[in-house]
């Protein structure tokens, strides 16, 4: 086996980071085409059942992100010690487990349209219609899913920019699509929802055929290309489930501490849930950013981690995290000189207004010291210890909940700001405190493979 090697400098973690940035941006223009197809040629409820549907379908999926995050973590393991077999057999399990999971949703469709629909509410002519737009787009959640499983096989051999060209290839696909169905042949949500489940199984085939030929390339003689007696091994599938289930959990919580904050606004009345629906955008925003840096610290420090170079991973961790402090301090002082007129230009309500520029020096400072928790969640995803991101996460949102409750009820909103700071705080000290053993486990690899 001949280990990869691995780029240290930070020209070349820029390189990697910067495409996933912009493959991350460019996923909301897609909401946006959509919205503005439908808006243009369709009716309020038309409108209201592609925000409904696009939300179901969002909370869905990001319930079975570990996809991709596994993917990765394992994908780097096995390319930083040279193993290509195993490369192919983790690509090999996730994509099974893509596509068997998209066919259990396409199976139980009707009970989890119906649970969601009623959870979140919406007039008859609404639901009608998005319940047009669910039963058409889950017809590609076989594919979505796979592509999951690719996306965390590009990131993990660090192929960034063609998991960028497969992101705009369906972006494009799909606002065309989108247009040639919605507009010119006017059928509506029907004609988004056929436009995006066309561009799913196109943009999951093309990453298909581009993951086959870079393996390929890789390829060595005296081996089959999918190794099936190591994809259906009993104890690497095991081993794959239980750290796919702790992201879950992970993913979980902070889908909990994201709808407490929600919640806790609406009760402070509607303008301060409008203001921290639109402050809440800034964060995601920042999140393209810092997320690139996380990926491309997944990829890096696994593969690390694979070759049992202590010194690498020590690099490594140092270099992404400056890269990512850096971008964060930026990120914070824009939002903090900028805000005021970004929330001017998005709402002309004064209420909104005011509570909105009232909380961005508390938006700020959680964009500044979120970077934290990006990083070293990228780190844990990289050398794939789950278990830790999973105890951490619960951790952290006991600490949330214990506190967010007396300082919302005594400060109001700056109280529920405080809390969700504190949460992504709690996040990061939770996963430092058990950084030192992870780090004397690599180090225990190095000498042994000395």
């Amino acid at each position: 086996m001949h280990a990869q090697p691995i780029p240290t400098s930070y020209r070349m973690i820029v390189g990697r980071a910067w495409p996933i940035i912009v493959a991350n941006s460019a996923a909301p223009l897609l909401g946006l085409a959509d919205t503005a197809v439908i808006g243009r040629t369709g009716s309020v409820a038309s409108l209201g059942a592609i925000a409904l549907g696009a939300l179901i379908f969002s909370f869905v999926y990001w319930t079975f992100g570990f996809l991709r995050m596994s993917t990765t973590g394992f994908v780097a393991r096995a390319n930083g010690s040279g193993d290509e077999v195993e490369v192919r057999a983790t690509l090999g399990r996730a994509l099974l487990m893509g596509v068997g999971i998209g066919l259990i949703l396409i199976v139980l469709q009707q009970p989890i349209f119906r649970a969601a629909l009623s959870l979140i509410g919406g007039s008859e002519e609404v639901e009608t219609s998005a319940g047009t737009y669910l039963e058409m787009r889950i017809w590609a959640a076989p594919a979505t899913l796979a592509s999951y499983a690719l996306m965390g096989g590009l990131i993990g051999l660090g192929k960034s920019r063609t998991l960028l060209g497969i992101q705009v290839f369906m972006n494009a696909l799909n606002i065309g699509l989108d247009v040639l169905f919605a507009g010119y042949m006017g059928m509506g949500v029907a004609g988004i929802a056929l436009g995006t489940m066309i561009a799913e199984w196109s943009s999951s085939l093309l990453a298909l055929l581009l993951v086959i030929r870079i393996l390929r390339g890789r390829h060595r003689a005296g081996s089959p290309f999918w190794p099936w007696a190591l994809i259906a091994d009993t104890r690497q599938l095991v081993r794959t489930v239980f750290a796919q289930l702790d992201i879950m959990i992970r993913t979980l919580t902070l889908l909990v501490g994201f709808g407490w904050f929600t919640q806790q606004g609406a009760r402070l009345g509607d303008a301060t849930l409008a203001a921290n629906h639109i402050l809440l955008q800034f964060i995601s925003f920042s999140a393209f950013f810092l997320d690139g840096y996380a990926f491309a610290t997944e990829a890096l420090v696994g593969a690390a981690a694979g070759a049992r170079r202590l010194d690498v991973f020590e690099i490594l961790v140092r270099r992404t995290t400056v890269l990512a402090g850096g971008t964060a301090l930026l990120l914070a002082t824009a939002v903090l000189l900028g805000g005021p007129s970004l929330v001017n230009a998005l709402t002309d309500l004064d209420a909104v207004r005011r509570a909105a520029v009232a909380m961005l020096p508390f938006t700020a400072l959680y964009v500044l010291v979120a970077f934290a928790a990006f990083q070293l969640d990228g780190i844990y995803i990289g050398v794939t210890r789950t278990r830790d991101m999973r105890n951490a996460a619960l951790v952290s949102l006991v600490i949330y909940l214990g506190v967010g409750w007396p300082l919302t009820r005594s400060y109001g909103n700056t109280g529920l700001w405080l809390a969700f700071i504190i949460f992504v705080i709690a996040r990061a000290s939770t996963l430092t405190l058990l950084y030192p053993r992870l780090r004397r486990e690599i180090g225990r690899a190095e000498l042994q493979r000395d």
